[in-house]
């Protein structure tokens, strides 16, 4: 993990989401899989490894972390990962695309016809902001995570990231740089363009936890449906 003196506070907002028995899982082919679970660890969720359609049925949500977004996505179809996502995403259960995950999650890849779940109304292109000797760091501010955002922005960290080159009417862009978005959610599908489990701050993390326990709640106890008078039943 990456570590700042910018990230060397208090914990924000520490979630403690796995009192209500909220189970994450990281989707484990490749990539940052390690770094992802102990930072669910740490905000007091249960988390699990990902490597079968089986595993699907186990978790309230999944993390699809970096890595290398063509080698995720033939991985993902070979052992029928692909099909089981796009089931759970259709039953609700929320779905956290850090980097190749934004990349395989998106609707289109710019100049690329590789293996891709098209989740979430996206246009990306891979590698927008250059190559890995060209990584960074930033500050973003995300209201969506609270009103402290002036004073305690987020600290991005992007390694051979993509960026969002269009979005669709149903996709909330919740942070940018160079006018390019690089974090966004349509529904339970949420994508960053940088890696927020290789800093200090769980904020992102906690956001996508009280996600996938609301649509558990919402999944338990669904809203009943009115019954008209006259729709039989």
């Amino acid at each position: 993990m990456i570590f700042s003196e910018h990230d060397a506070r208090p914990e924000p907002g520490v979630d403690r989401a796995g009192e209500s028995g909220v189970t994450i899982g990281v989707l484990a082919l490749q990539g940052d899989v390690e770094e992802h679970l102990t930072m669910l660890r740490r905000c007091g969720v249960n988390a699990i490894r990902v490597r079968t359609p089986e595993d699907i049925g186990k978790i309230d949500g999944l993390i699809i972390p970096g890595g290398e977004s063509t080698t995720v996505g033939k991985l993902m179809e070979r052992f029928g990962l692909d099909v089981a996502i796009r089931n759970a995403a259709a039953d609700g259960k929320p779905i956290f695309g850090t980097c190749t995950g934004m990349i395989v999650l998106s609707r289109e890849i710019v100049d690329s016809q590789q293996a891709r779940l098209g989740l979430i109304d996206l246009k990306v292109l891979r590698n927008a902001f250059g190559r890995q000797v060209d990584s960074f760091e930033a500050d973003l501010r995300i209201p969506e995570l609270g009103p402290d955002q002036e004073s305690h922005p987020v600290r991005a960290v992007f390694i051979r990231a993509p960026w969002i080159e269009s979005a669709g009417l149903g996709v909330q862009i919740l942070a940018a740089i160079q006018d390019k978005g690089v974090l966004a959610r349509q529904g339970p599908i949420l994508v960053s363009a940088f890696h927020p489990e290789l800093t200090d701050d769980p904020r992102i993390h906690n956001y996508f936890i009280r996600m996938a326990r609301e649509s558990k709640a919402n999944r338990h106890h669904p809203t009943p449906k009115t019954h008209h008078p006259l729709t039989k039943t």
